[in-house]
Order: C-alpha cells, then sequence, then structure tokens
C-alpha cells in the first residue's frame, strides 16, 4: 500500500497534470552584445565569455577567486566589523533593509571578498569587488576589507592583486564612504614602501570613486576586453558637453590605446598573464643604494627599488620578448635649463646637420 501511494499515484498525476514545469530563471543567458542565447552551464565552463561574440559577462566575487588560485582552493581573510547604517539613512527604503537584501541574494557580507592563496606555487593576496552587492559601492565594510587585504599582503610579503568593479561610493553612507579613498590610498602607499607588487584588473564597470582613488593606484593595470572604465559615465560626458562622443569611448581597448591601462587581457589568458606579471615584479628586485642616482623621472623605479636590467631583461624575454625602446632625436628632447628660443635654435641646427649635402 506504502508503494503504491509512494510512488505509482505521484507518477499518475504527474502525467495527467496539466501544469507547466517551473524552469530556473537562469537556465538560459541572453548575450547583451548579439542576443544569442546561451546555456548558463556552458557559459560557466567557458568562465562566463560568450562563445560566439567574446563577450565577457560578470562574474561573482566567488567564481573570480575560484578561477584564479590554484586548485580553486584559497582561504578568506577575516575583516573586522562596522556599524552598518551610521547614519540611519533613508530615501525609498531603509538602508538596513537594501543590505539585508544584498546579502540573502549574494550570500556576502559587504562587496568585497578578501581571499589568500597560491598562484602558480607563488603565495598571493587578492580582492574582489562583486558588483551584485549594491553595484560594488565602496562603503566603510568594503574600505575596511580592502585595507584589511592590503596590509595582509604586506604581513605575508605578497603581490595584492585587485578586481575592481563598481558603480562608485555608496551615498548611503555620505562623507563616511568618501573618506574611504584616502584610507585605502594610504594602504596602497603601504604596499609600495614595502615594495610590493599591487596589480589592478579593471573589469566591467569599475566608475565613479573608485576609479578616482585606488582602482588607478596600481603598477600594472589590466583591463578585460570591452570593460567600461570611466569616473563619469559617457551619458553624463555627452550631455554636459553636448557632442557626440567617439565609438567605444571609456571602454577598455579605448582607454588602452591612449594609455589609461598598459594591457587589454582575455579572461581565458588573465590568470597566465598574472602569474607573471607577479612573477617578473617579485624577481630580481634589488634595493636602491642611498647613492644610486639612476632614478625615472626623479623616482626609483618599481616602488623605490631599483632592478637589475640583465634580470628584467631574462625575465621579459620569458614573458614573450622585449620591447626595445624608441629613439628619441636630440632635437626632441626636454632640456629644462633651455628657454624655448634656445630649443628652436637646437632644433634647426640639427635639422641643417640633418639634411643631405648640396640641399
Amino acid at each position: 500500500m506504502n508503494w503504491i501511494n509512494n510512488v505509482v499515484r505521484p507518477k499518475i498525476s504527474g502525467l495527467l497534470s496539466t501544469a507547466k514545469r517551473e524552469v530556473p530563471d537562469n537556465l538560459w543567458v541572453k548575450c547583451p552584445e548579439t542576443g544569442e542565447m546561451v546555456f548558463y552551464k556552458d557559459l560557466e565552463a567557458n568562465q562566463f565569455v560568450v562563445p560566439g561574440s567574446n563577450y565577457h559577462m560578470r562574474m561573482d566575487s566567488q567564481q573570480r577567486l575560484r578561477h584564479l588560485f590554484d586548485g580553486g582552493e584559497y582561504q578568506l581573510v577575516a575583516v573586522p566589523a562596522v556599524q552598518q547604517d551610521p547614519l540611519r539613512f533613508r530615501d525609498g527604503r531603509k538602508y538596513t533593509d537594501r543590505l539585508k537584501d544584498a546579502k540573502t541574494t549574494t550570500k556576502l557580507e559587504d562587496a568585497v571578498l578578501v581571499g589568500e592563496g597560491q598562484l602558480d606555487g607563488r603565495p598571493v593576496v587578492a580582492a574582489v569587488q562583486d558588483f551584485r552587492f549594491m553595484a560594488g559601492s565602496l562603503g566603510m565594510a568594503a574600505g575596511e576589507a580592502l585595507v584589511t587585504g592590503m596590509l595582509r599582503a604586506v604581513e605575508l610579503k605578497t603581490p595584492f592583486i585587485l578586481f575592481a568593479a563598481s558603480g562608485g561610493a555608496r551615498m548611503q553612507e555620505g562623507i563616511l564612504s568618501l573618506m574611504q579613498m584616502p584610507r585605502t590610498t594610504i594602504a596602497v602607499q603601504r604596499l609600495k614602501e614595502a615594495r610590493l607588487p599591487y596589480i589592478v584588473v579593471l573589469t566591467d564597470p569599475t566608475t565613479g570613486g573608485v576609479t578616482a582613488s585606488y582602482a588607478m593606484l596600481g603598477d600594472v593595470h589590466i583591463a578585460e576586453p570591452g570593460a567600461l572604465i570611466c569616473f563619469a559615465g559617457p551619458r553624463v560626458i555627452q550631455q554636459t558637453i553636448r557632442e557626440q562622443l567617439p565609438d567605444g569611448f571609456q571602454r577598455a581597448e579605448y582607454l588602452l590605446s591612449h594609455g589609461m591601462v598598459d594591457m587589454v587581457v582575455h579572461r581565458h589568458q588573465l590568470r597566465e598573464t598574472l602569474s607573471r606579471v607577479c612573477r617578473l615584479l617579485m624577481s630580481g628586485v634589488q634595493v636602491a643604494k642611498p647613492k644610486d642616482t639612476h632614478h625615472m623621472n626623479g623616482k626609483p623605479y618599481m616602488n623605490g627599488a631599483t632592478v637589475d636590467a640583465r634580470v628584467m631583461e631574462t625575465a621579459a624575454r620569458e614573458s614573450g620578448g622585449v620591447v626595445e625602446p624608441e629613439v628619441v632625436p636630440n632635437s626632441q628632447r626636454f632640456e629644462p635649463g633651455k628657454t624655448d628660443k634656445n630649443r628652436d635654435d637646437t632644433a634647426s641646427s640639427a635639422n641643417a646637420n640633418d639634411a643631405p649635402p648640396g640641399a
């Protein structure tokens, strides 16, 4: 009797039922660029890169850390707790209610997750901003997490990698949110004083006060393809200046061509690139002696330390080749002691010397 009630009757009821089965909301994902429908499991296996268009979808913080560290294994760095609603802010809803909903949806305490682990056998500390948590906005808790992660890297003497994704400062915390900008800047300075690499991966989108502070203070800036990176968005700028903006304005490739980022790297090559950069910046670094005067722009190279040129050349060759410096003619060199007239005379004489005989 139990077998009939538990197995047979439910199966018959299921066959006779006309009700539709519930389909998960994320079973299929639509590509924002081409409209292509991609099966979620296939998208997840491809690191959330749409196979047809190579469009880089957003990733949550846990997935980022799993793809970064060896074997997907890492330890979370404990972050000190902060006051949840210091200003008792309320707009359409209470700030505490918004925080509660974000925590329930993301299973996170705040927008930044910090982990430590191994990257190709090298210890690394990494922080990820999760855009799902109130647009990855920078508040007191996020600022505390970033500062804690950077100080942890100083303690362990490891590189610090940041995956930035944010809409800017968190307005519900007012001036307390803006104060996280100088706090994180000071923590970045601690990394530089310890001569440790600070590598920033700019993902879509990185905007507002995050771009205006720690996201643009890295030793190396890597951007994902198509990422929006800016302070004020293109729509705001276009409405302000009332002019049509160029195609791809404030996107990763546009910023690369204008010198704002160092490289644009596909997500499938990102882990390999980060490993190579960490190995390059952490190997062969020698502390500059006080009498050493070989500086670049008046400052020692690479976080206050000089690097042996032979070591840098060897490491660069292993990573894919050496970029030869461009030769600058004497007429184009800047010398502070010369006036504009002297530089013009120097340029004229240089042109005369370069001219062919009989010209």
